[in-house]
């Protein structure tokens, strides 16, 4: 087989990004995970087209990028993380990251010197660094699983916060076991306990400081206006990149303690709003993992892996199937966590990024530091084993976190439930024709008495303002889908469409036609800023009020061979406009201004139609044909 040609890095760099955007564009068209994508086109790279990382770009520059990259990972992590998320799972949370590393550190080092060989020093290191997790794997598996607040927030939160724990860890054993710098005979055990207490402390307190110092620099001057709004983000990056530069200058490995604290304490201050920003560092996260997912995978030389033999694979499965489970029943002993909770987090501990990170610069140091008594080969067991656990654990968590997810019950594979703005009295007869097809509903509203209403005739609703953070950061908003817009106030739907953009994507945000809809220029907002137009471009609120109040109502109806669409308009005229569709599979399909739906045999329509006349009254219960009372 002839040589591949050699990749300049331009060239390299372009194809790893189009191939990063592809993997994560496929992943969601065949309904995925993207690192399984991610990792199989980084291989792809490295055998088929002979890219490696390493030769192209250097190890210092390829190292440098991934650092940082990582920091800027962890720094939109940390803005992700909300106290208010610990109400329920602080406790879990914090033993997680306590007893659980306690546990996984211990056990992994174990198995690691009995079942791969490893030098007793080498091993203790190897425990240390595999207790990571890391958001670059988790959080893309938490967007494809979907599973309930609470469990999303225990999971997000450590997969975030075990990352900085880990390198301390790391430190503190590369410290005291192998860098000789407390192998002085005369230091006493009170002397080497004093050393590692300061290192402990430098790293903290570096990290705290430095992260507040910074954290209050960015509030007063978004306070103050005295940066504009197009250098927003580009001010928060730059300032993160800087603190966690600064903090590994002063102490080893803090960096990432340090802008893990600076997310932390942006996303929970109340003077500034930083939303805007996080949006931004999320499509940005989008961009690094997709990168660095390929570039992780093309710097694996499978001959280092296959060397480690069988010792490697059961080292790798005791990870999996007694490490991690044992040290997520130590973390949720007598915790309010149901069975299937505990079940799911003893199976979600995927290593990435960070790992191969951490292993690359203490491998290094490791070689450095033993080389004359074989640091070298320790080095390079220790590269070989964490490439092969975070292959190992990436391929099966992520095939393996949805069915899971499934089949104890915390997830919905295809959320079809609607969150409403809205509580009229029409929107409550949609809401109860939705909840008979089995699709869920929540109705927020602002009127009390729209609310309890609807909250008499069985409709989960809540009185709140959809544009409050009750709502976002409050309700539990699994099996929800979608989002629909339904209040009489157009500048709210609108404003409340592009609020939840983010959670839903704008292919499942839908509004009200405003007042104006179709005024060219003049109209009350551009097009681009709302959501969906659903059903017609005619049924503004007041038009949909309108009809109700002259008798209009909201229809099943089960279109069959024997009575297909067409009797169906021929019984209801021309003026029925079908809301919703439901086939078989209980898949809901929205009407929109966009496109006519056309229902099909088998589906389930649900309309808006004038009052009947006494002959169709007399003919519903031939058809199948049910009224949703007001």
């Amino acid at each position: 087989m002839q040589d591949p040609l050699p990749l300049s890095a331009p060239v390299f760099l372009t194809g790893v990004l189009a191939l990063g955007i592809f993997a994560q564009w496929l992943a969601w068209r065949l309904r995925l995970p993207s690192i399984l994508l991610l990792l199989a086109f980084g291989f792809m790279a490295r055998y088929l087209a002979g890219a490696d990382p390493d030769a192209i770009l250097g190890h210092e520059l390829l190292f440098s990028i991934v650092s940082l990259s990582v920091a800027v990972i962890l720094f939109e992590g940390g803005l992700t993380l909300k106290w208010h998320d610990l109400r329920e799972s602080g406790n879990v949370v914090w033993r997680l990251v306590t007893v659980g590393v306690l546990v996984s550190w211990v056990l992994t080092a174990v198995l690691a010197r009995w079942l791969i060989g490893m030098d007793t020093k080498i091993a203790v290191l190897m425990g240390a660094i595999l207790v990571v997790t890391g958001p670059t794997v988790i959080v893309p598996l938490l967007r494809h699983v979907r599973p309930g607040r609470k469990l999303s927030s225990i999971v997000k939160w450590e997969g975030i916060v075990i990352d900085p724990i880990g390198a301390l860890l790391t430190v503190l054993v590369f410290e005291v076991l192998i860098s000789g710098a407390l192998d002085d005979a005369s230091l006493g055990v009170g002397d080497r306990a004093l050393r590692v207490a300061s290192i402990l402390a430098t790293t903290v307190g570096i990290g705290v400081v430095l992260s507040g110092l910074a954290a209050i620099l960015l509030v007063q001057l978004l306070r103050r206006y005295w940066v504009p709004d197009f250098l927003h983000t580009a001010v928060f990056l730059s300032v993160a990149v800087l603190t966690f530069t600064l903090s590994n200058l002063y102490q080893s490995e803090s960096g990432l303690l340090t802008v893990t604290l600076l997310g932390i304490f942006l996303a929970n201050q109340r003077t500034v709003a930083v939303k805007h920003v996080i949006e931004f560092k999320e499509n940005l996260r989008v961009l690094l993992i997709s990168s660095l997912f390929i570039v992780l995978a093309a710097r694996i030389e499978l001959s280092h892996i296959r060397s480690l033999g069988w010792s490697g694979f059961w080292f790798l499965a005791a990870l999996i199937v007694m490490v991690r489970p044992l040290a997520t029943l130590a973390s949720t002993w007598r915790s309010n966590l149901t069975t299937s909770e505990r079940v799911f987090l003893a199976f979600m501990a995927p290593r990435g990024i960070v790992a191969a990170a951490v292993t690359s610069v203490f491998a290094l140091r490791v070689s450095l530091a033993l080389e004359p008594g074989g640091g070298g080969v320790g080095a390079e067991q220790m590269v070989s084993v964490t490439f092969l656990v975070i292959v190992g654990t990436v391929a099966l968590y992520g095939l393996l976190a949805v069915p899971l997810a499934r089949f104890l019950k915390l997830a919905v594979p295809n959320p079809q439930g609607i969150l409403i703005a809205g509580a009229s009295p029409w929107v409550q007869q949609i809401g109860r024709a939705l909840q008979e097809e089995e699709i869920s509903v929540l109705l927020v509203d602002t009127n009390y008495h729209n609310v309890a209403n609807a909250s008499m005739e069985g409709l989960p609703a809540q009185c709140a303002s959809i544009l409050s953070e009750y709502v976002s950061e409050e309700l539990d908003l699994s099996g929800i889908g979608r989002f629909m817009a339904l209040t009489p106030n157009n500048e709210l739907n609108r404003l409340a469409a592009m609020e939840y953009v983010h959670d839903f994507g704008r292919a499942e945000v839908y509004q009200l036609p405003p007042w104006d809809h179709g005024g060219g220029r003049r109209q009350s907002y551009t097009p681009h800023a709302r959501g969906r137009v659903l059903f017609d471009e005619s049924l503004t609120f007041q038009a949909i009020s309108r009809r109700f109040d002259e008798g209009a109502e909201i229809k099943r109806t089960k279109i069959t061979d024997e009575f297909g669409f067409v009797d169906f308009q021929a019984r209801y005229g021309e003026n029925a406009i079908v809301l919703f569709l439901v086939d078989s599979n209980g898949q809901l399909t929205v009407a929109t201004s966009e496109a006519t739906l056309s229902p099909k045999s088998g589906e389930m329509v649900i309309a808006l139609v004038d009052p009947a006349t006494d002959s169709a009254t007399t003919e519903q219960s031939d058809t199948g044909t049910s009224t949703v009372a007001g």
